[in-house]
Parts: C-alpha cells; sequence; structure tokens
C-alpha cells in the first residue's frame, strides 16, 4: 500500500485547523490558537519533507498546500486585524498581495498553460516573516511576550517583501506569458 496521501492528509488538517484557530482567538482564548498555530505550522513542514523525500508529489497536494497556508496566514491577519492585534493596513496589503498573485495564476492557467507554483527567495522570506508575525502576535497576546517593537519590526518586513514579491511575480510571469503567447 502506497503512503503518498500522507502529505495531502496533513494538508488537509492544516485547513480544518483553521476555523477552531480562528474562533479561538475570537473567544480570546489566545494560548490554545498558539498552540494549534504552531502544530498547523510544524505539519506545513512535515508534509513538505515527505512530499520531497520519498517523492509523494501529486497536483493535489500541490494545490492543497497553497491554499492550506493561504487560508491560515489569511484567516488570522483578517482575524487578528478585526480583533486590533494587527494594523488592518499590513492585512490589507498580505492580502491584496495574495488577491493579485491568485488572480494572475488562474489567468496564466487558464490564458498559457497549467500553471506549477514556484516561489521565489523573496516569496519565501515574505512567507517566513508573515508566520513569524502571527505567531509573535499571538505570543504576545497570550503571554505578554515579545515587545511590541519585534513586531513593528516583521510588520515593516513584511511590508518590504511583500511590494517586492508582488511585482517579481507580476514582472516574472507577466514576461513568460508573452513569451509564451
Amino acid at each position: 500500500m502506497s503512503l503518498s496521501w500522507i502529505p495531502n492528509a496533513i494538508s488537509l488538517l492544516r485547513i480544518i485547523l483553521v476555523a477552531p484557530i480562528l474562533m479561538l482567538i475570537l473567544r480570546n482564548d489566545f494560548a490554545i490558537a498558539l498552540g494549534l498555530f504552531v502544530v498547523a505550522g510544524f505539519s506545513d513542514g512535515v508534509d513538505g519533507y515527505l512530499a520531497r523525500r520519498f517523492q509523494w508529489h501529486t497536483r493535489l497536494g500541490a494545490l492543497l498546500d497553497p491554499v492550506a497556508d493561504k487560508l491560515l496566514v489569511n484567516g488570522l491577519f483578517i482575524t487578528l486585524a478585526y480583533m486590533q492585534l494587527a494594523p488592518v493596513w499590513l492585512a490589507a496589503i498580505v492580502i491584496a498581495r495574495d488577491v493579485i498573485i491568485l488572480g494572475g495564476a488562474a489567468a496564466y492557467n487558464i490564458l498559457v498553460e497549467p500553471l506549477r507554483g514556484e516561489p521565489t527567495t523573496v516569496s519565501k522570506l515574505n512567507t517566513l516573516f508573515e508566520l513569524l508575525f502571527l505567531l509573535f502576535v499571538l505570543s504576545r497576546a497570550a503571554f505578554g511576550w515579545p515587545d511590541k517593537i519585534a513586531i513593528t519590526v516583521l510588520g515593516a518586513a513584511i511590508l518590504i517583501t511583500v511590494v517586492i514579491s508582488g511585482i517579481d511575480y507580476v514582472w516574472t510571469w507577466s514576461k513568460r506569458a508573452g513569451a509564451r503567447l
């Protein structure tokens, strides 16, 4: 029996965890929300490792993994902004970038050819900053740590990497589409 379904099951688990995490935040139960967020983050690493290590790549997995990531990150940004724990402007730019990338990916997939996701280095750095920001905001809400300055610095890093990675995606995929059409 093949175990290649395991990374997809882990991605599905991450999707399922989004709703309880958001509900816990809305109920001001930040410690448990933080714990589930850590589980979700850890599971993201595990499913990626398993897919790479054992060549358990599937088309479904290529879709589920980024969907799980975006649901978690965007859901948390919206909820934390609503709870006034994160700046609304920061949530807006994070979500706007993802909407632009998703729209561009859909257009490329429909008009040019099937798209294979290829996150850039700056995009990976942006994701790291976003996850650290969310971790720090939840940790501060739950335990009063870290200081606000660490969260502010991460917010600035997110702003910079969102702009750079957004421009990079639009530029790179526009050039690819132009070369293929």
